[in-house]
Protein backbone atom coordinates (compact mmCIF):
# COMPACT_ATOMS: atom_id res chain seq x y z
CA UNK A 1 0.00 0.00 0.00
CA UNK A 2 1.50 3.47 -0.88
CA UNK A 3 2.59 5.90 1.66
CA UNK A 4 1.69 9.11 1.99
CA UNK A 5 4.89 10.79 1.52
CA UNK A 6 4.79 8.35 -2.35
CA UNK A 7 2.02 9.63 -3.12
CA UNK A 8 3.13 13.41 -2.62
CA UNK A 9 6.47 12.16 -4.79
CA UNK A 10 4.53 10.58 -7.43
CA UNK A 11 1.96 13.82 -7.44
CA UNK A 12 5.28 16.08 -7.89
CA UNK A 13 6.32 14.17 -10.41
CA UNK A 14 3.30 14.27 -12.71
CA UNK A 15 3.10 18.16 -12.20
CA UNK A 16 6.33 18.24 -13.67
CA UNK A 17 6.17 16.07 -16.34
CA UNK A 18 3.10 18.09 -17.31
CA UNK A 19 4.64 21.43 -16.98
CA UNK A 20 6.96 20.19 -19.27
CA UNK A 21 4.80 19.13 -21.69
CA UNK A 22 3.67 22.22 -21.78
CA UNK A 23 6.20 24.22 -21.72
CA UNK A 24 7.96 22.02 -24.99
CA UNK A 25 4.65 22.79 -27.29
CA UNK A 26 4.23 26.55 -26.59
CA UNK A 27 8.17 26.67 -27.75
CA UNK A 28 7.34 24.34 -30.73
CA UNK A 29 4.18 26.83 -31.68
CA UNK A 30 6.70 30.20 -31.23
CA UNK A 31 8.84 28.42 -33.43
CA UNK A 32 11.71 28.92 -30.76
CA UNK A 33 10.77 32.36 -30.04
CA UNK A 34 9.49 33.80 -26.58
CA UNK A 35 6.02 33.98 -26.47
CA UNK A 36 4.45 37.22 -26.55
CA UNK A 37 2.12 38.18 -23.56
CA UNK A 38 -1.03 37.93 -24.13
CA UNK A 39 -3.36 41.14 -22.67
CA UNK A 40 -5.56 40.47 -19.71
CA UNK A 41 -7.10 44.15 -19.39
CA UNK A 42 -11.29 44.06 -19.82
CA UNK A 43 -12.81 45.45 -22.67
CA UNK A 44 -14.39 48.52 -21.58
CA UNK A 45 -18.27 47.80 -20.72
CA UNK A 46 -20.11 50.12 -23.02
CA UNK A 47 -21.89 53.00 -21.06
CA UNK A 48 -25.63 53.65 -21.68
CA UNK A 49 -27.10 56.44 -23.11
CA UNK A 50 -28.38 59.43 -21.12
CA UNK A 51 -31.75 60.48 -22.72
CA UNK A 52 -31.95 63.80 -24.22
CA UNK A 53 -32.32 66.58 -22.06
CA UNK A 54 -35.71 68.52 -22.74
CA UNK A 55 -36.45 71.83 -22.32
CA UNK A 56 -39.68 71.99 -19.81
CA UNK A 57 -42.24 72.31 -22.47
CA UNK A 58 -41.66 70.70 -26.30
CA UNK A 59 -43.78 72.11 -29.07
CA UNK A 60 -42.20 70.22 -32.18
CA UNK A 61 -39.62 67.98 -33.37
CA UNK A 62 -36.84 68.26 -35.73
CA UNK A 63 -37.40 70.47 -38.71
CA UNK A 64 -34.84 68.16 -40.82
CA UNK A 65 -36.23 65.01 -40.79
CA UNK A 66 -39.51 63.87 -42.76
CA UNK A 67 -41.32 62.69 -39.38
CA UNK A 68 -44.24 64.53 -37.43
CA UNK A 69 -46.53 63.68 -34.95
CA UNK A 70 -50.12 63.93 -34.85
CA UNK A 71 -50.99 63.72 -31.17
CA UNK A 72 -54.96 63.65 -29.76
CA UNK A 73 -57.13 64.29 -27.06
CA UNK A 74 -58.17 61.15 -25.49
CA UNK A 75 -61.93 61.31 -24.96
CA UNK A 76 -65.26 60.77 -26.74
CA UNK A 77 -67.00 57.38 -27.54
CA UNK A 78 -64.98 54.73 -27.50
CA UNK A 79 -66.64 53.70 -31.07
CA UNK A 80 -66.10 56.21 -32.65
CA UNK A 81 -62.55 56.30 -31.05
CA UNK A 82 -61.91 52.75 -32.47
CA UNK A 83 -63.04 53.49 -35.42
CA UNK A 84 -60.53 56.35 -36.05
CA UNK A 85 -57.55 53.95 -35.01
CA UNK A 86 -58.37 51.34 -37.21
CA UNK A 87 -58.50 54.62 -40.23
CA UNK A 88 -55.11 55.13 -38.71
CA UNK A 89 -53.39 51.77 -38.40
CA UNK A 90 -54.96 51.11 -42.04
CA UNK A 91 -52.69 53.62 -43.27
CA UNK A 92 -49.46 52.67 -41.21
CA UNK A 93 -49.74 55.96 -38.70
CA UNK A 94 -48.60 56.03 -35.68
CA UNK A 95 -49.99 58.82 -32.85
CA UNK A 96 -50.02 60.03 -29.68
CA UNK A 97 -53.14 59.70 -27.62
CA UNK A 98 -53.60 62.39 -24.61
CA UNK A 99 -55.69 60.28 -22.06
CA UNK A 100 -57.89 61.80 -19.82
CA UNK A 101 -58.55 59.93 -16.54
CA UNK A 102 -62.02 60.33 -16.44
CA UNK A 103 -61.77 58.75 -20.31
CA UNK A 104 -59.82 55.37 -19.13
CA UNK A 105 -62.11 55.40 -16.40
CA UNK A 106 -65.38 54.99 -18.61
CA UNK A 107 -63.85 52.27 -20.43
CA UNK A 108 -60.21 50.93 -19.39
CA UNK A 109 -60.03 49.05 -22.35
CA UNK A 110 -59.37 51.82 -24.79
CA UNK A 111 -55.57 51.84 -23.11
CA UNK A 112 -54.63 48.69 -24.49
CA UNK A 113 -56.47 49.29 -26.97
CA UNK A 114 -54.17 52.70 -28.42
CA UNK A 115 -51.01 50.43 -27.46
CA UNK A 116 -52.30 47.27 -28.89
CA UNK A 117 -51.95 49.50 -32.42
CA UNK A 118 -48.75 50.78 -31.90
CA UNK A 119 -49.51 53.84 -30.28
CA UNK A 120 -48.67 55.76 -27.36
CA UNK A 121 -50.45 57.06 -24.43
CA UNK A 122 -49.84 60.19 -22.64
CA UNK A 123 -51.24 62.20 -19.68
CA UNK A 124 -54.08 64.78 -20.39
CA UNK A 125 -54.97 65.24 -16.45
CA UNK A 126 -58.25 63.53 -14.92
CA UNK A 127 -60.56 65.67 -15.33
CA UNK A 128 -59.54 68.10 -18.03
CA UNK A 129 -59.95 71.33 -15.91
CA UNK A 130 -58.65 74.32 -16.00
CA UNK A 131 -55.05 74.20 -15.17
CA UNK A 132 -53.88 76.75 -15.80
CA UNK A 133 -56.11 78.85 -13.23
CA UNK A 134 -55.65 76.25 -10.60
CA UNK A 135 -53.64 76.05 -7.06
CA UNK A 136 -49.99 74.09 -7.19
CA UNK A 137 -51.52 71.37 -5.31
CA UNK A 138 -54.83 71.02 -7.27
CA UNK A 139 -53.12 70.97 -10.38
CA UNK A 140 -50.48 68.09 -8.84
CA UNK A 141 -53.73 65.96 -8.09
CA UNK A 142 -54.92 66.92 -11.44
CA UNK A 143 -51.66 65.32 -12.73
CA UNK A 144 -51.26 62.27 -10.74
CA UNK A 145 -54.85 60.70 -10.76
CA UNK A 146 -55.09 60.23 -14.20
CA UNK A 147 -50.84 59.11 -14.28
CA UNK A 148 -52.47 56.36 -11.62
CA UNK A 149 -54.87 55.70 -14.01
CA UNK A 150 -52.14 55.22 -16.86
CA UNK A 151 -49.88 53.03 -14.20
CA UNK A 152 -52.80 50.59 -13.41
CA UNK A 153 -53.84 50.08 -16.79
CA UNK A 154 -50.42 49.88 -18.58
CA UNK A 155 -47.03 49.85 -15.93
CA UNK A 156 -46.63 53.48 -17.08
CA UNK A 157 -47.55 56.53 -16.39
CA UNK A 158 -46.54 57.62 -20.12
CA UNK A 159 -43.92 59.36 -21.46
CA UNK A 160 -45.81 62.66 -22.16
CA UNK A 161 -48.14 65.16 -19.87
CA UNK A 162 -49.88 67.74 -22.26
CA UNK A 163 -52.05 70.43 -19.56
CA UNK A 164 -55.70 70.54 -19.98
CA UNK A 165 -57.56 74.30 -22.01
CA UNK A 166 -54.12 75.64 -22.67
CA UNK A 167 -51.71 75.27 -25.43
CA UNK A 168 -48.95 76.45 -23.41
CA UNK A 169 -46.97 74.95 -19.40
CA UNK A 170 -46.56 78.05 -17.18
CA UNK A 171 -43.59 77.19 -14.63
CA UNK A 172 -46.48 75.97 -12.26
CA UNK A 173 -47.46 73.38 -14.49
CA UNK A 174 -44.14 72.33 -15.49
CA UNK A 175 -42.87 72.33 -11.52
CA UNK A 176 -45.71 70.13 -11.27
CA UNK A 177 -45.62 67.68 -14.27
CA UNK A 178 -41.77 67.05 -13.32
CA UNK A 179 -42.52 66.38 -9.72
CA UNK A 180 -45.38 63.68 -11.19
CA UNK A 181 -42.53 61.94 -12.97
CA UNK A 182 -42.64 63.52 -16.32
CA UNK A 183 -39.59 65.05 -18.54
CA UNK A 184 -41.85 67.32 -20.48
CA UNK A 185 -44.76 68.84 -21.32
CA UNK A 186 -46.05 68.30 -24.22
CA UNK A 187 -47.17 71.41 -26.69
CA UNK A 188 -47.74 72.08 -29.93
CA UNK A 189 -47.58 74.07 -33.29
CA UNK A 190 -50.44 73.03 -35.37
CA UNK A 191 -53.91 73.17 -33.86
CA UNK A 192 -56.08 71.26 -36.18
CA UNK A 193 -59.35 73.28 -34.29
CA UNK A 194 -61.40 69.56 -35.30
CA UNK A 195 -63.02 70.19 -31.79
CA UNK A 196 -64.86 73.44 -33.04
CA UNK A 197 -66.64 70.81 -35.75
CA UNK A 198 -66.02 72.55 -38.93
CA UNK A 199 -66.32 69.58 -41.38
CA UNK A 200 -64.07 67.18 -42.80
CA UNK A 201 -62.78 69.89 -45.38
CA UNK A 202 -62.31 72.42 -42.71
CA UNK A 203 -60.06 69.92 -41.05
CA UNK A 204 -57.97 68.88 -43.38
CA UNK A 205 -56.86 72.26 -45.03
CA UNK A 206 -56.52 73.05 -41.29
CA UNK A 207 -53.82 70.21 -40.92
CA UNK A 208 -52.26 70.36 -44.88
CA UNK A 209 -51.84 74.16 -45.13
CA UNK A 210 -50.11 74.23 -41.87
CA UNK A 211 -48.00 71.30 -41.95
CA UNK A 212 -43.94 71.39 -41.67
CA UNK A 213 -41.23 68.22 -40.92
CA UNK A 214 -41.49 67.73 -37.04
CA UNK A 215 -45.06 69.35 -36.72
CA UNK A 216 -46.80 68.60 -33.79
CA UNK A 217 -50.27 68.78 -34.50
CA UNK A 218 -53.26 68.82 -31.78
CA UNK A 219 -56.88 66.91 -32.61
CA UNK A 220 -59.19 65.37 -30.79
CA UNK A 221 -60.90 61.80 -30.25
CA UNK A 222 -65.22 61.93 -30.14
CA UNK A 223 -65.58 64.08 -33.70
CA UNK A 224 -67.30 63.00 -36.35
CA UNK A 225 -65.09 65.46 -38.57
CA UNK A 226 -61.86 64.22 -37.47
CA UNK A 227 -62.88 60.37 -38.61
CA UNK A 228 -63.77 61.46 -42.03
CA UNK A 229 -61.26 63.98 -42.38
CA UNK A 230 -58.53 61.38 -41.73
CA UNK A 231 -58.38 59.22 -45.37
CA UNK A 232 -57.38 62.91 -47.11
CA UNK A 233 -55.12 64.17 -44.08
CA UNK A 234 -53.19 60.90 -44.50
CA UNK A 235 -53.38 61.09 -48.35
CA UNK A 236 -52.17 64.89 -48.02
CA UNK A 237 -49.27 64.06 -45.71
CA UNK A 238 -47.99 60.64 -47.65
CA UNK A 239 -47.71 63.01 -50.99
CA UNK A 240 -45.21 65.40 -48.53
CA UNK A 241 -43.38 62.51 -47.78
CA UNK A 242 -44.40 63.31 -44.27
CA UNK A 243 -44.60 60.25 -41.68
CA UNK A 244 -46.67 60.35 -38.92
CA UNK A 245 -44.86 58.84 -35.92
CA UNK A 246 -45.42 58.91 -32.14
CA UNK A 247 -43.88 61.66 -30.36
CA UNK A 248 -41.12 59.67 -28.37
CA UNK A 249 -39.66 58.33 -32.02
CA UNK A 250 -40.40 62.21 -33.57
CA UNK A 251 -38.38 63.43 -30.56
CA UNK A 252 -35.79 60.68 -30.37
CA UNK A 253 -36.63 60.01 -26.78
Amino acid sequence: MPTLTSVFIERRRLLSAAAGMAAAGLVAACDGKRPTAIATTPLPVPKRSAPVPLPGEVAHGPRTGTEIALTFHGAGDPALDRRLLKELESAGAQVTVMAIGSWLDADPSMARRVLDGGHELGNHTQNHGDIGSMSAAAAYAEITQCAERLRRLTGSIGAWFRPSQTQHASAMIQAQSRKAGYRACLSYDLDSLDFKDPGSSAITRNVLNGIRPGSVVSMHFGHEGTVAAMPAILDGLRSRGLKPVTVSRLLGS
